[in-house]
Formats: C-alpha cells, structure tokens, sequence
C-alpha cells in the first residue's frame, strides 16, 4: 500500500475555551457556581471582588499610585494601617491583635450579628438517639455488640432495614455459638427504647408495638391489638361490614378502635431524627409592579468581579519573561471569567423574562391556569438553541409571591381540548387536586368519573391519563381513598 500526503480544505465547527467557559457556567447552580468563581479567585492573582463604594476609604486617606492601564478601577480601600517595616524586638502580636485558637472574636460593629446557624450543634440523628439509650441499660458485652447491629439496620422511619435472619447470619462470625434465640431477645430489649414502635419489622409490628406501651386503663386498647394483629388488611381496604362481623362490635365502638389506631405514628424514627434544612437561593425575583411583572437578577448568587488594578498595571512594565507570561495568561482568563458571567447573567434574565410573560396567568391565578409550554417556544423566541434553554432551566429558581419555583416546572406537555386548543398537564393535575379536595369521602370520584367532569370543561382526557397524573401527585385510588370509619 502506497503512501502519500494529501491536502484537503474543509469547514468545520469547533468549541473555542471561552464558549466551552460560558457553557459550563450556564448549567451550575448557584451554589456550584459561587464555587467555581471562589476556586478562581484562589488561583488567579488578576480577580478580586468588587467591593460597594461606600466602604471605601476617603480620597484624601488614600496614597497609591496610579497607574495607566485600559483596566484601572476605583481603589476600594487602603493598607496604610500596616507599617512598613516592624522594630527587631518585637513580633506581629505586639502589633496586630491575635485570636486564639477556639475562642470565638466579638463582632467589628454593633450590626454585625453571629451566625446562629453555624455555630448551632450537630443535629442528633435516631441511631445517636438510641446508641444512648443502649448505653444506660445493663447490657451485657456479648448483647451490646447485638444491640450495635440491630440500631445500625434501623432506618430513618425507625424500621429495620433488613430481617432478623441476615442480622444473625451477620453476626455468626463475631460471636461464638451464636443462637437465633439471642438476636430475638435483645431486639426486643431495643424495641423498648424511645420512641414508641422503634426497631418494627414492619408496620403492623410497630402498631403492635405503640399499643403495647400505653397505659393498659386505654379505652379499647385490648380491641386495637387484636384489629392489628389479624384484621388489619381488612381496615386498610375499609371494609367496615367484615371487621364489625369479625369482631362483633358495633359501628361506633368500631369508629373509637380506629381513632385509637390512627393516632399512633406510622414512622416513628422521623419524630426524633432532625433533618437539617436545605435552602434554596432563587436566581431570579419576580414581583408585581403597578401592575405589572417584573423580573430582577438576585445580585447575591454571586459576587461582583474585576482585574486588579495594580497587577494588571504590571504586565506593561513588564519583559517578556516567564512571570510576565504567566500574568498576561491569568490577566486573559479573568477576562474570560467576566465575560462569561455577564452572559450567564443576561441569557438567565432574558429567559426568565420570557417565562413570566407567557405563564402570566399561572402568576395571577395558580396551577390551574398554568399554559402548555415547551423548551422550543422559549428557544424560537430568543434565537436560542434549545440545549441552551435547557441549560438555563436546570437548577435555577425563580421566587414568586406565593413562593420559590424551578424553572423546569413551567415547563409541561399537554393535552388537547374540545375547542381546538391545548391544556397543560400541571393544570390538569391541578384540577385532579381540586376534584379530590372537594369530593365525598364517603363516595370518592374515580378516574374515569373524574374524566367526565375534565370533559364537561372542555379538557380531552383519557381515564389511564388521569391516572397516570393523579399517581404522580401521590393521590391513592378511590378505592384507598374512601373512609367508611
């Protein structure tokens, strides 16, 4: 096979490093992106933030000198509290206060307030709840070891997370001659602890157990424990007529069994577990202004970057050294950082801009108003590729008066209504909603009722539709919905 050089032209599209910059800052959240703007402030010598002008020193307190580049900023303070050079017999503490190691500085002004949420505890989770609990009772080394087994398979709901059968074939190598017998009884002992029904095997065990422990003067507890243990499948499926014949009572004693019942807790892990909160930072806020809907940047998500002055001023006195490359590389990148912010920030606005105005029913009325709306229409609209809206809807929130969206959840498939037109699905799981708010305990709707009454509005629904949307909101079927007790 012969070999030979050939010389083709060809047109090709390719991603330069400051687009593939502003397509990576355009799908971080607010938190990945203050990250990535901290991680190059750390290693870029040319960023810093920009400070407010009123917490610059006076003009006539500050003596720099100036410099002549096409990056020259206002100075945004001084050091001129520093001295120059320190006396040979002392050392930075005599001159500059020092704070030690675990004791906590007092605040620079009377309106700067501690952080409450930082210095606050770490929050007691079930298995440090119970791990107490084991520690204040007599338990024997061979049973402690047991209790450490079965509080780690315990679960948040306050469950355990595997059987009784795989904590014994666990533990068979641990201890010696190892019977069944013994993870049964010091689960037991754990299923004692608080709170009530811990360490179940399942609901039924932890009902069983909630009755157990209350006061044996508790009117029909004896009856709720023998609900429990043989009829309850009976009363999850509501059939009142069985459970009266089986346990010969009547229909009001057989209402006051089941009040006792429902007044126990089906997941008792979580009343002692304590979730830290989470919070959400909303990109953009949206307010009504005489009238009308505007939409403002939140300009706390991220901070206000520019070139150092001063190194910036550098490079042009500078030769072509290795140093001076390396500035003038950092000096490009701080460019493109900047850049690439002030795009992210204007595609951000531009779109959520196009969302209020199209969703501005949903804004007045809620869900129910909600329009159909797809990626394509805000793309056609701002000459945006679709990925690019894409991009610009994940992770980003929108705080409204009757709180804080996603972007994401504005956008929504439809269905097709009698006069020609489209419905969005969020507005018709928001009639589902309605519907089984207002509808008969007694005599719940089901899905194909509820159809029906979608159509007599003019809204083209098929029954496996409306069940489709009503399991996504987490609504039970009519059949688990009713209450005959």
């Amino acid at each position: 096979m012969k070999q030979a050089l050939q010389l083709r032209m060809g047109q090709q599209l390719s991603m330069t490093p400051q687009l593939q910059q502003a397509i990576k800052l355009l799908q971080l959240s607010t938190l990945d992106l203050q990250q990535e703007i901290q991680q190059a402030l750390d290693s870029n010598m040319m960023l810093e933030v920009e400070e407010d002008e009123s917490s610059a020193l006076p003009s006539d307190e500050i003596n720099e000198e100036k410099i002549d580049t096409t990056d020259q900023m206002k100075s945004e303070g001084s050091q001129s509290d520093i001295p120059d050079e320190l006396p040979i017999d002392s050392s930075w503490d005599d001159v500059f206060e020092s704070v030690q190691m675990g004791v906590a500085a007092a605040p620079a002004a009377s309106g700067d307030l501690p952080d409450f949420e930082a210095q606050r505890s770490k929050a007691e989770s079930l298995q440090d709840h119970l791990t107490w609990q084991m520690e204040m009772q007599p338990f024997t080394d061979r049973d402690r070891v047991l209790a450490v087994a079965i509080i780690d398979a315990i679960d948040d709901g306050g469950f355990l997370g595997v059987s009784v059968d795989d904590i014994y074939q666990g533990m068979l190598l641990q201890l010696d001659e190892l019977e069944l017998d013994e993870v049964y009884a010091t689960l037991h002992r754990v299923q004692q602890f608080d709170p009530p029904g811990v360490a179940a095997e399942d609901l039924q065990d932890s009902l069983r157990l909630q009755l157990l422990q209350l006061d044996d003067s508790t009117p029909f507890k004896t009856e709720a424990l023998e609900l429990v243990e043989r009829f309850l499948d009976l009363l999850a499926t509501q059939e009142s007529a069985k459970l009266m014949k089986k346990m010969a009572v009547s229909e009001p004693k057989l209402a006051d069994i089941v009040s006792l019942i429902r007044s126990l807790d089906p997941r008792p892990g979580e009343a002692i577990a304590v979730k830290v909160s989470e919070y959400v930072v909303p990109d953009v806020f949206v307010s009504k202004v005489e009238g009308e809907w505007r939409v403002e940047l939140n300009p706390d998500i991220a901070p206000k970057l520019r070139v150092n002055p001063f190194y910036s001023g550098l490079i042009k006195r500078a030769d072509n050294s290795k140093d001076n490359t390396n500035m003038k590389e950092h000096l490009q990148e701080a460019r493109w950082l900047i850049k690439s912010l002030h795009s992210r920030n204007d595609t951000l606005l531009r779109v959520a801009r196009s969302i209020v105005e199209k969703q501005t029913e949903f804004l007045e009325h809620g869900a129910i108003a909600m329009k159909p709306m797809v990626l394509r229409d805000v793309a056609e609209e701002l000459e945006l590729h679709e990925s690019t809206i894409s991009r610009v809807t994940t992770q980003k929130y929108m705080h409204l008066p009757n709180g804080i969206i996603e972007f994401k959840y504005f956008f929504s498939s439809h269905v097709s209504t009698a006069s020609g037109g489209e419905c969005s699905a969020i507005a018709i799981r928001a009639f589902i909603k309605e519907l089984v708010s207002n509808e008969n305990p007694v005599k719940p709707l089901s899905d194909n009722k509820m159809a029906e009454m979608l159509k007599e509005k003019g809204i083209n629904v098929a029954r496996r539709t409306i069940a489709k949307y009503r399991e996504a909101s987490s609504i039970p079927s009519s059949s688990q919905r009713k209450r005959l007790l």
